[in-house]
């Protein structure tokens, strides 16, 4: 069975740093496109960062734009989510999630970990 397992979230303090990372238990998803996304409270999952099956191409959302870093390690079937300056309006259950083909559309996303918990205090 497919499975995407996050790690990494906690509690941070305004300005601080987490990293969350994303470990995929099947080879495949080498050749998959994955995404991070997140929910905050009472609001809609929404794209923060993608990266391409190789690495080379990322996206970001501008809301995390120069703050956050998405990166593979395709030898660890893992993804990584580096997230600097964080800020309050970042506290949100995020998700890692992977698609067949380098994408922005949600619902692209066909595989999708259980989310952990980034909490960002003032």
């Amino acid at each position: 069975q497919v499975q995407l397992v996050e790690s990494g979230g906690g509690l941070v303090q305004t300005g601080g740093s987490l990293r969350l990372s994303c470990a995929a238990s099947v080879r495949t998803f080498s050749s998959a496109a994955m995404g991070w996304f997140r929910q905050p409270p009472g609001k809609e999952r929404e794209l923060v960062a993608t990266v391409n099956w190789h690495g080379s191409s990322t996206y970001y959302a501008d809301s995390v734009k120069g703050r956050f870093t998405i990166s593979r390690d395709s030898a660890k079937n893992t993804v990584y989510l580096q997230m600097n300056s964080l800020t309050p309006e970042d506290t949100a259950v995020y998700y890692c999630a992977a698609a067949w083909t380098w994408t922005i559309t949600t619902k692209d996303y066909h595989y999708w970990g259980q989310g952990t918990q980034v909490t960002v205090s003032s």
